[in-house]
Order: structure tokens, then sequence, then C-alpha cells
């Protein structure tokens, strides 16, 4: 079991810091009041190649797109992390991850991911009964909101008046 992932975010000098420490150029970077997009290459990941999230600290999610490899597809649309996300001051970001996670399939299903990984935290005393709580109803939340509307994440924030605008990003080199 580890301890929540934690990053940051530095929006003048267009870094992103990873829980373990590793500083990543960002691309964009664009403030919108109900969140922060963010748009970067993934070198060297096995999987995808470049990301874009969008922090909406208002929901407590994390809403991220993976760009995948020519040989990598995985059966998702949106990849949603429950957590604490805002700004930490002087324009930097913070994301603390809350362990639960959401795949959400289009006009198919929203799957909730984690839960084991959420009550051994709380086990371990790295997520307090109260955080822990909020981290469950964040998710139930999104959940119910995304499947009443047609399993459509992005029909579910247009209800409550928030359209997210995602980049194109290059297609990635074949090997």
């Amino acid at each position: 079991m580890h301890k929540p992932k934690v990053e940051y975010f530095d929006l003048a000098a267009l870094t992103n810091t990873d829980p373990k420490g590793n500083v990543r150029q960002v691309e964009e970077y664009r403030l919108e009041p109900f969140g922060l997009y963010m748009a970067r290459p993934a070198p060297g990941h096995p999987n995808f190649h470049y990301l874009e999230s969008w922090f909406l600290p208002g929901l407590s999610l994390r809403a991220t797109i993976f760009h995948f490899t020519q040989q990598e597809r995985w059966d998702q649309d949106y990849y949603l992390d429950i957590g604490e996300f805002g700004p930490d001051g002087d324009g930097h970001w913070r994301s603390v991850d809350h362990y639960l996670d959401i795949l959400v399939r289009t006009g198919r299903t929203s799957v909730l991911l984690d839960v084991d990984e959420l009550l051994a935290a709380h086990a371990a005393g790295y997520l307090d009964a109260a955080a822990a709580e909020r981290a469950v109803n964040v998710a139930t939340t999104a959940i119910e909101g995304i499947a009443s509307h047609g399993h459509s994440f992005e029909n579910w924030l247009a209800a409550q008046g928030i359209t997210l605008d995602w980049k194109q990003p290059p297609k990635p080199v074949s090997n």
C-alpha cells in the first residue's frame, strides 16, 4: 500500500512533477473558472504517447484522456481520478489522489475502480475516515450523474454548465 499520490503543476514554468519527483514538460496549461487544463507528451511510456487532463476542483475530479500508442488501445474514453485538486499558491496547482477511479466508456458504462486500494489506504492510516467517505460520495455522485446522462461524462458536465475543450495532439510515430 502506498501513500496518496501527490503531483505538482507549475503553470509559469510549464512543468508537472509526478508522485515520484520526475519533472515533465507541459505543452499547455489553461485556466478556466471551473478548473485547470493540462496537455503534455508522455515520453517513454509504453502505453500512451500523450495525455490531457482537466482538474475540476468543484467536483473533486481529474478527467484524463490518454492518447495511446499505435500498439495499445484501452477500451475507455475518460479516466477519472477522485481526489483533491486546486491552486497551491504562486501559480502552482497540486493534486492529491484519493485512490478511487472511474473508467468511462461513453454511451455504454462507467466502472468504479480501486475500491480495494481505498480501503487498504484507510486501514493503513493514509486516508482518514472523512476523506475516504468524501471519495466514495464523489465517486457515487459522478457515476450516478454520468449514468443518468446516457453514460456521457460530457453531457453530465454540460448539465452543470461545464464544457471541456480538448486538444488534438500529434499522432504517435510508429516504430
